[in-house]
């Protein structure tokens, strides 16, 4: 006679072989359509077309000074230069967070089956991390912006964050950095207001990000419903601590300063816009909505997260 304990590994394990199943038949799909739908940025995009006058590097509703006092007493010349030195930074800002996504899926592959779909095509998003990451370099150097390094601070919480990253916990951060800068840039690439070398790097990072966003969701939600509940309680926690860092990392201060703004002045203005506010937690929205529902945002993670400003 069967036992209930045995009935239960019966289930237990049809049930992980059938999360197996399903993650195959993901990442088979997504390589079909990386095969269909990569780009090459150092072809497809004209690096050497002049930038036209008077057109923004960012949408202006996007800009972080957008409807402050201080973007008032701005002339139209300061606010497009305040966009093109907004827009290096992001760029910088997702070299940084690439770099540390790149390690993360590399972790996560170690001890996988090498032949396995689902690690050839985390392989496939490591190599289109390396071409956005380059792409992102060429068009801070293209412009007229410096490189706008994240604070030393941040990049030594990275270090420490790659090391004691679970693989939930690396999924939930591969979203947050990927889903909101997404949808900024989904309004980016159609905006005809903006230059046509930043609508070309957002639309090729857009189309191949959206392979990416869909391989870690569907991860993460296997990896909540796997994954041991300490793991799943330290994912809640450390994705909120994570959300508040990006949330801080987002806007560099030096921009301010660069295009001859007082920055704490500036700073100020940024924290206390309920604009900006809005733009940031509707730009999370998609995020949060699927977290709450896999079950990330509880308890102490989610007060992290309500702390961010990312979750209203």
């Amino acid at each position: 006679m069967t036992t209930l304990t045995e009935a239960d590994a019966v289930d237990g394990l049809r049930d992980a072989l059938g999360l197996l199943k399903d993650r195959e038949q993901v990442a088979e799909r997504l390589l079909a359509s990386s095969a269909k739908h990569s780009f090459d940025p150092d072809r497809e995009l004209d690096w050497d077309a002049p930038f036209e006058d008077g057109k923004w590097f960012w949408p202006p509703e996007l800009v972080s000074l957008y409807g402050t006092p201080m973007w008032q007493r701005m002339s139209e010349e300061q606010r497009i230069l305040l966009s093109q030195h907004e827009a290096a930074a992001l760029a910088s800002l997702g070299i940084w967070f690439e770099l540390i996504l790149m390690q993360l899926l590399v972790r996560h592959i170690y001890d996988k089956a090498a032949t396995s779909a689902h690690v050839r095509y985390a392989l496939t998003e490591i190599e289109d991390e390396c071409r956005h990451s380059k792409m992102f370099a060429r068009l801070i150097e293209r412009g007229d912006a410096p490189w706008y390094p994240v604070s030393r601070a941040h990049r030594n919480l990275g270090r420490l964050f790659k090391t004691i990253s679970t693989t939930p916990g690396s999924f939930t951060a591969t979203l947050l950095g990927e889903e909101v800068l997404d949808w900024m840039q989904r309004l980016t690439f159609p905006d005809e207001r903006v230059q046509p070398l930043v609508r070309g790097v957002t639309r090729i990072h857009v189309v191949e990000e959206a392979r990416h966003v869909r391989y870690a969701r569907e991860e993460l939600r296997r990896q909540m419903v796997t994954a041991p509940r300490w793991s799943q309680e330290f994912t809640r926690v450390t994705s909120g601590e994570f959300a508040r860092v990006f949330s801080v990392a987002f806007v560099n201060p030096e921009v301010y300063a660069n295009v001859g703004l007082d920055r704490r002045e500036a700073v100020a203005q940024v924290r206390a816009s309920g604009h900006r506010r809005e733009v940031m937690q509707t730009g999370a929205k998609r995020l949060t909505d699927f977290l709450d529902d896999i079950g990330v945002l509880q308890g102490v993670g989610r007060r992290l997260w309500k702390s961010s400003g990312l979750l209203a």
